[in-house]
């Protein structure tokens, strides 16, 4: 089970990017896509889906590592807790049940 999920805001702590805040794209690997992070440019083909081809800015993967989840505002580790009969995530910093 995996601590970061698609769809959860997080910090990036390290890179080029530290600092900045944004909601989770995808998960893949132990790598996330956080929205408007880690940009890098793109060379593309014309092709049937992108007829004018050219230069583009998409965001990339970033390390799971390298983000962490924002709990109310505030950076904080996740754990877990088993809830009756249910696995939930759980914030380190204020002891919340995360979902």
């Amino acid at each position: 089970m995996n601590k970061i999920k698609t769809g959860d805001q997080v910090r990036i702590i390290a890179g080029k990017d530290k600092g900045k805040e944004g909601k989770v794209l995808a998960v893949k690997d132990g790598k996330v896509l956080v929205e408007g992070a880690n940009m890098v440019t793109k060379h593309a083909k014309p092709s049937a889906a992108n007829q004018q081809g050219g230069i583009m800015q998409k965001e990339a993967f970033l390390d799971a590592s390298n983000v962490m989840y924002l709990h109310k505002g505030q950076a904080t580790r996740i754990g877990f807790k088993i809830d009756g009969d249910k696995k939930v995530r759980v914030a380190k910093a204020t002891g919340d049940v995360i979902d």
